[in-house]
């Protein structure tokens, strides 16, 4: 199974390089959204969608705070609806969208392909779609599924995978396509695994924000980033546990899986040169 990484929104949020330990307070950061394209028999699955050609075309529906705070590039050139068009494919060969989450920098393609399934737990469903909005999650913005995507929903159930106990197999797709349940960011945070050509492929959302948080040797995450994870989580303490599962599963299988965050360029880079795994 082939599958190409794309960055779908680069972020430059203000003294993010501070924070990340890198430069001084008045520098910004590249931080990018990582998502993944799958060639599958059943046509195209997406990985997160970044942000859309809505979202750069009319930046309110991302929210003031969101743009104040992170300074996105609003390239158009960058989107998901872009991406598949320059790997030489249409936007109508994607038919599957599988987002980790349904933040705002993660759901914002999704009306790019509006006859696509998209692919969630039923826990981040109800969440975002709460009637009066979510009162621990200011990520979530209603315009971007306000088109009416066609969700399928999941229960956190399944077969084991490398130690994770709950796994969805999503019907009609390759059983090397798994929902992998790492919530705590948000109540249905889910990793998504892949069986590459190269191997398998864990994209792991918004679990950790930094490569060197699972180091499985010397783990560790700049003071304020950790902050900033720590008050964005719904569950703090479900979301340190599954970052100590990613780290047993870098220690214990990293000739094997390969495990990345959504916005780590770090990370990006490394898989843009050498997809193959690493550890």
């Amino acid at each position: 199974m082939r599958v190409h990484h794309i960055n779908c929104g680069t972020l430059c949020p203000p003294s993010a390089r501070f924070v990340l330990g890198e430069g001084s307070l008045f520098e910004r950061a590249r931080i990018v959204c990582h998502c993944l394209v799958i060639e599958s028999s059943q046509g195209l699955v997406l990985v997160d969608t970044g942000l859309g050609l809505h979202d750069i075309q009319d930046p309110s529906r991302l929210g003031r705070r969101f743009i104040t705070r992170n300074a996105p590039r609003l390239d158009p050139s960058e989107t998901a609806a872009a991406r598949i068009e320059q790997l030489g494919f249409r936007r109508e060969d994607v038919r599957h969208i599988i987002p980790t989450h349904l933040d705002v920098d993660h759901a914002g393609g999704l009306s790019d392909f509006p006859t696509a399934a998209v692919h969630v737990f039923g826990d981040e469903h109800d969440a975002a779609l709460a009637p009066n909005g979510h009162p621990k999650r200011s990520g979530y913005r209603p315009a971007q599924w306000a088109h009416g995507p066609r969700w399928t929903r999941y229960a956190v159930d399944g077969e084991r995978w490398f130690g994770f106990e709950s796994v969805r197999v999503i019907p009609g797709l390759s059983e090397e396509i798994l929902l992998v349940p790492l919530v705590g960011h948000s109540e249905g945070h889910c990793g998504v695994a892949v069986k590459s050509d190269q191997g398998w492929l864990l994209h792991a959302g918004d679990a950790y924000f930094h490569h060197r948080e699972i180091d499985p040797v010397a783990p560790r995450s700049p003071l304020g980033l950790a902050l900033f994870q720590r008050l964005l989580s719904t569950n703090n303490t479900s979301r340190l546990a599954n970052q100590a599962r990613l780290r047993d599963l870098v220690r214990d299988h990293g000739q094997e899986v390969r495990v990345f965050s959504a916005h780590c360029a770090t990370e990006f880079a490394r898989d843009i040169a050498s997809p193959q795994p690493l550890r």
